[in-house]
């Protein structure tokens, strides 16, 4: 790997499946390298994939398969800017519609517990109107959002 800062997300098993996921519902992503274990160690034997590389949207990610010690949360997140409603549905459902689980805000965690916040950049522009009303009540459609609608949340903006 040629990136000298590479964030490492810990799995329990399951590196290769999420990098593979990953890579195929995200643009600018892919797998590299996968390591396997030259031996045995606690939590898997010789032979089996130990760390996989992969990119997220042009981001160097390091899976590691640690085991079942250490789980994923909302303290780290992707958060992915999106074009528009259909991008911003692809990406919601594929994480969602693959075990995945909804959240509030734009929030959603894929099947393996990691966090992601599919946020229109529609969305960040109304929120910073200069018009402070404005960006109020964005805002506040916002957040009684899951998924986010860009049409309701222009609505708001307008008033």
């Amino acid at each position: 790997m040629t990136a000298r800062n590479t964030i490492c997300l810990w799995y329990d098993g399951t590196a290769l499946e999420a990098a593979q996921f990953y890579a195929a519902t995200f643009p600018d992503s892919a797998v590299g390298a996968i390591l396997r274990a030259p031996g045995d160690y606690p939590e898997g034997r010789q032979g089996d994939v130990l760390t996989v590389e992969f990119t997220v949207l042009g981001i160097p990610c390091l899976g590691l398969n640690g085991g079942p010690a250490f789980r994923h949360s909302e303290a780290f997140s992707f958060q992915v800017a999106t074009d528009d409603q259909a991008e911003t549905d692809r990406l919601w459902n594929a994480i969602v519609g693959n075990g995945g689980q909804e959240s509030d805000c734009g929030w959603c965690k894929d099947k393996w517990g990691l966090s992601w916040q599919i946020t229109p950049r529609a969305l960040t522009a109304a929120i910073a109107d200069p018009d402070r009303a404005a960006a109020k009540r964005a805002f506040e459609a916002m957040m009684q959002m899951r998924k986010i609608d860009i049409a309701a949340v222009e609505a708001a903006r307008r008033g």
